[in-house]
């Protein structure tokens, strides 16, 4: 497919910025000018696939350009791309209320609802058209049982083969603690995956008048997940929701909910007698093309070392020859992803990600200055990904489809939100992924002199995860989170610039070593310590597993599992794909997280998978975390 490149001298020529493009510099004002052109109004927030975007990879390959980079193996310039979900668009959903009795309270009957404001679907649902009796679950919600609280929206229901109605969000006068509980199984894709599990054709969900946003659709924000939710589902406006509840109660929609909102379990719902109802649901899921931003680096070559420096292989190259270094440049562009946290007074704002990740891709091009051409043992390999913020797609696209091999990879060292360092204060991540890292950083950090917090986790959400998924040693530098994470606020005047520049000193000096060490860092599988899922008492379930987030598939794909962890002890393997799991059929990523909350640490569960396309179970047990 042939590349898009747009006007980037442009962009950097309203900024007033100069030509042809800024420096590769490594000093404090060399940061400053990056962020500064990477957090402006020119590229609109560089959300994935956006014309933001591609003006940065243009900037990016400048960079390149100006230090002397060469593409990877095999490709004929920096950009490496791939497809991906990008979001979703209702192309003509509709709800249609026959009357099926002479009874019926509403004659209105054969009458059809569709358009704007009146009824839309969600984001996760199927496209399709059912017709079946309909069924008010109220909330919709079922909070896994324990002996403490209960909360089952279906209790005293039939609903299968029906088409449920229910309430967006929770019980509005609950007690705040009851809320807190029942805040975490309030998302629309459980309540979906719940009316699914009991034989519900569909859902219908409507906002009451006593919640937030009252009467109003569902918006269709952008779902990261390529999968959908296995049921048809939509959104209905107060107009379509006071019709459809005119079948089963004379109340008004406000006295049905308000009988609703104080959570008593016992409140049950009920049949919409005399309604055939009939949902469609048409959904268009928008596929763009992604772009990484890879080149390598110019080296000299050691004296002597044919090129090696150290442990050669059978070609005179050292073992694992490569080592990469990398950040990602995307971020939420006007904040229409469910990661925005903008709030009302933010809306279609520029969320500008000047630390999030303007300040990594400053890092990362700061380190790449001040190495390039300097002599090293290993190619230096310089990366900038997309994708990021909406499931770690680009760097997971590298490492399963890139033209480096994953076992010519020695080291990967990340730089994602560093910008914003307090009190001489700078996080360390992964550093448990390899022995060689506590020493490397010991050394490097003498001159430096940050007040450094090493952890040794490499389950991260960022780009560095995809590496350590492939067994390749990471390392990710970060500086905390903030008020203005995900928000239009995260602006490059708040950037500390002293502490950026110290962090790219100290990120070239622990690439350098890396880059000579006569062998490669050895991989070490960290358990992992922050489990998927959820149980009560914050408690969660920790199977071992590796979902692959970027693929679209029926069930969970594993990218890999654990090692030493349940999955593995339990003969799944990456490219598995669960189907089930206990009780509970898999369609996506969402079922399998939700479906942890209802199981016990220590009581095998039934796995169904594909492997290969053939249908396979184990057991697995799972574990409490520590």
């Amino acid at each position: 497919m042939a590349k898009k490149r747009i006007g980037t001298l442009a962009a950097l020529a309203l900024l007033g910025m100069g030509l042809p493009g800024l420096p590769a510099g490594a000093t404090e004002s060399g940061l400053r000018q990056h962020v500064e052109a990477l957090a402006s109004d020119a590229w609109q927030g560089r959300m994935t696939g956006s014309e933001g975007a591609v003006a940065t990879v243009e900037y990016l390959v400048e960079q390149l350009t100006a230090l002397g980079a060469q593409p990877l193996p095999g490709e004929d310039d920096f950009v490496l791309e791939f497809e991906f979900t990008a979001g979703t668009d209702d192309t003509g959903s509709a709800i249609t209320l026959e009357d099926a009795s002479v009874e019926s309270p509403d004659p209105s009957g054969g009458q059809s609802f569709a358009g704007t404001g009146l009824v839309q679907a969600l984001s996760f649902s199927e496209d399709g058209e059912v017709t079946g009796p309909a069924v008010f679950a109220g909330y919709g919600m079922v909070v896994p049982d324990d002996d403490e609280f209960f909360y089952d929206s279906y209790a005293g229901i039939d609903v299968e083969g029906k088409i449920v109605v229910a309430l967006r969000y929770f019980p509005e006068d609950a007690e705040d603690e009851t809320r807190a509980r029942l805040s975490r199984f309030a998302g629309l894709r459980y309540k979906a995956m719940q009316a699914r599990e009991r034989g519900a054709l569909a859902m219908v969900v409507i906002t009451g008048p006593r919640s937030p946003n009252a009467g109003e659709v569902v918006p269709m924000a952008f779902d990261a997940a390529v999968a959908d939710s296995g049921l048809l589902a939509v959104s209905a406006n107060a107009e379509v929701a006071e019709k459809l509840l005119a079948y089963g109660s004379t109340k008004t929609l406000e006295e049905i909910q308000k009988s609703f909102d104080d959570a008593n379990p016992h409140v049950v719902g009920f049949d919409l007698e005399g309604l055939e109802l009939t949902i469609k649901a048409s959904v268009r899921r928008e596929k763009k093309i992604g772009r990484n931003v890879v080149g390598i680096l110019p080296g000299a070559v050691p004296a002597g070392s044919n090129g090696s420096g150290g442990s050669n292989g059978s070609n005179g190259s050292p073992d694992k020859p490569y080592l990469v270094i990398g950040a990602h440049f995307d971020h939420l562009g006007k904040g229409r992803t469910a990661g925005s946290l903008a709030d009302k007074s933010e809306a279609d704002a520029i969320h500008y990600g000047a630390d999030d990740n303007a300040s990594g891709v400053a890092a990362a091009l700061s380190v790449a200055g001040r190495l390039a051409g300097k002599e090293t043992t290993r190619k230096l390999v310089l990366a900038f990904w997309s994708g990021e913020e909406i499931g770690i797609l680009g760097s997971a696209d590298f490492v399963k489809n890139g033209p480096l091999a994953v076992e010519e990879i020695a080291a990967y060292i990340n730089f994602d939100m560093v910008g914003r360092s307090k009190d001489n204060k700078l996080s360390l991540q992964a550093a448990g992924s390899s022995p060689v890292w506590p020493s490397l950083i010991e050394q490097s950090n003498v001159p430096v002199g940050f007040d450094l917090s090493i952890q040794n986790d490499p389950y991260l959400p960022t780009d560095s995860t995809s590496f350590n998924t492939v067994k390749v040693p990471t390392l990710n530098f970060f500086t905390g989170s903030h008020e203005d994470y995900h928000r239009p606020s995260d602006t490059a005047e708040k950037i500390n610039y002293e502490d950026l520049e110290r962090i790219s000193q100290l990120g070239t000096l622990i690439a350098g070593k890396v880059s000579r060490l006569d062998a490669p860092p050895e991989f070490v599988t960290v358990e992992r310590k922050v489990e998927e899922g959820g149980g009560r008492d914050g408690v969660r379930a920790f199977t071992g597993t590796i979902p692959d987030y970027g693929t679209e598939v029926e069930g969970l794909l594993l990218s890999g599992v654990i090692e030493g962890g349940p999955a593995d002890e339990g003969g799944l393997l990456g490219g598995d794909v669960i189907v089930q799991f206990g009780e509970k059929e898999i369609s996506n990523i969402y079922d399998y997280t939700y479906a942890l909350d209802a199981v016990k640490i220590g009581v095998p569960v039934k796995i169904v998978f594909l492997r290969d396309g053939e249908r396979q179970e184990t057991t697995i047990t799972p574990r409490s975390r520590d």
